[in-house]
């Protein structure tokens, strides 16, 4: 699992929209190959994880629709900014992804992509079931009224 202090120092990008559209029902880390210029891409912070997602084929855990920009002071070795990515995960964690995401509702969604020990790539995955409308307005009345509780207590 993904310590949240690793993850504050080196965090390029998040997908803030995924905890509006999703209900994360369990996080997981994940390594993620990228090529030369897509390293340096990203350090620059040059991410979009709205949109997003991974599937898992042919034994294999690949990840989708990421834009990261082509690299600023790249030449022809420039990467193509949506193409898929394979994720660095164990046999035994595909497998239990695998059993998880054929759960009817239940998809797989990148929600944090951050550098670990400023050196490696990592995604942070979101199992994740879909929120139906009245969910989404639950959630915001809850958050609006625990923002009014804050500020009242503040006054205070």
């Amino acid at each position: 699992m993904a310590a949240a202090d690793t993850q504050q120092a080196g965090r390029v990008a998040s997908n803030r929209k995924a905890f509006h559209d999703y209900v994360v029902l369990e996080k997981l880390e994940a390594g993620i190959e990228l090529q030369g210029t897509e390293v340096k891409s990203v350090r620059a912070g040059n991410v979009t994880l709205t949109g997003g997602y991974a599937r898992i084929e042919n034994e294999q855990a690949t990840l989708y629709d990421v834009h990261i920009a082509p690299y600023e002071c790249g030449n022809r070795f420039n990467h193509d900014p949506r193409r898929p990515r394979r994720l660095l995960l164990n046999r035994k964690e595909i497998d239990r992804l695998t059993g998880l995401i054929q759960q009817k509702g239940c998809a797989l969604v990148p929600l944090t992509l951050y550098f670990r020990r400023n050196r490696w790539a990592k995604v942070e995955l979101g199992i994740c079931k879909g929120k139906q409308d009245a969910d989404k307005r639950e959630t915001l009345k809850r958050k609006t009224a625990d923002l009014e509780a804050r500020r009242a207590m503040r006054r205070m």
